[in-house]
Order: structure tokens, then C-alpha cells, then sequence
């Protein structure tokens, strides 16, 4: 067999292997790319509700992170939306998400449901809203990799990806998911 038959048949196999995710790393969309270079995707999942597909999910992270320390580590978390949703409705129900850690003074529930309704916008199939965390200091939201704004609060950034990868989650399959096997602790 010569080399030409080798390689045709080596890009013939990784074709038909592409779709069972055994393809070579994804590559980061522009946004985690500028934000976190060298972040590398750790895992990815699915949100269904009631057996409708919501989203896809994808945690892109840096060298050193590790899931009991999610909050200390500079990460992005990509969501690709399947449906149309209203960027008031994805509001409020980051907020119920967020309080899952703990109870929020209504002074600071209120500010921060205004600022996410003026930042998350109405969403369609196939529209992608990133959040890049920067501990202990803010959080940048992007929405087709266009800076959509930035929310400058410690609390916020940490409650904010506490909904996706806190130990109290409401998805606990999609935290394992994006985490990677073996990675989420107990």
C-alpha cells in the first residue's frame, strides 16, 4: 500500500468517525479565543425541558482549572440556542438560578434581573450567547461573539456560573457533562 493510499484512507476514517465526537479539538469561537487564549474546550451538553431541546452548552477553560475551584478560574461558557426564546424570560430564570446558593436581599435581585434583561437579548435558533467569567471580578456577555456588556460584580459572576457548574445546580447530568467524565467531584 502506498502513502497517497494511506492518507486517503486515514481521511476517509476520520470523516466517518467526525460525527461520533472523536474529531480533533473544537475550535474556540472568537470571543473565547480574544478573552481566553489557549482555552480549550473541557466538555459539552444539552438542555432539553420536557423533551424540547433548549440548548447546547460548551465550557471553555484554560490549563489548571478544576471543577471544586470553577470560581477562582478564568472560563467562558457558550450556550447555542435550538429555539426562540425571550431574553426577559432567560432573565428570570437566571435569576431563580442564581438563588439556588443562597437568598439574594431584594435590592440586589431587582438590579440585577434589570441589568440581565438589558443585556440578554431575544434569542433564535442557532443565536449563541457566551458568558466569560473573570473572577472575582466580572462577568462579559457576548451574544453572536459581540460584546453585549459587562456586569462588574464579584457575587454575580460567581452565582452566574454557579448555575451551570455549582455542586447545587438544578442540571446535575449537565454539569458532568460539561465538566468532562470524571471530572465533576461528588
Amino acid at each position: 500500500m502506498n502513502l497517497p493510499s494511506l492518507t486517503r484512507r486515514a481521511c476517509v476514517l476520520s470523516l466517518a468517525l467526525a460525527p461520533w465526537g472523536l474529531r480533533a479539538q473544537a475550535a474556540a469561537p472568537a470571543e473565547v479565543s480574544s478573552e481566553l487564549p489557549g482555552a480549550r474546550l473541557l466538555g459539552n451538553g444539552r438542555l432539553t425541558f420536557f423533551g424540547l431541546h433548549v440548548y447546547d452548552a460548551r465550557l471553555w477553560a484554560t490549563d489548571g482549572f478544576g471543577a471544586d475551584r470553577f470560581t477562582t478560574h478564568p472560563l467562558a461558557l457558550e450556550l447555542e440556542y435550538a429555539r426562540t426564546l425571550y431574553g426577559r424570560l432567560i432573565a428570570e430564570r437566571s435569576l431563580e438560578e442564581m438563588q439556588r446558593t443562597g437568598a439574594l436581599s431584594d435590592e440586589i435581585a431587582q438590579r440585577w434581573l434589570e441589568t440581565m434583561k438589558r443585556i440578554f437579548p431575544d434569542v433564535n435558533k442557532g443565536d449563541r450567547i457566551t458568558g466569560v467569567q473573570r473572577p472575582a471580578e466580572s462577568t462579559r456577555i457576548f451574544v453572536n461573539s459581540t460584546l453585549r456588556g459587562e456586569v462588574r460584580d464579584a457575587d454575580f459572576t460567581r452565582r452566574f456560573f454557579g448555575i451551570w457548574l455549582a455542586p447545587q445546580t438544578s442540571e446535575p447530568k449537565l454539569r458532568q457533562a460539561l465538566l468532562g467524565p470524571g471530572k465533576a467531584p461528588s
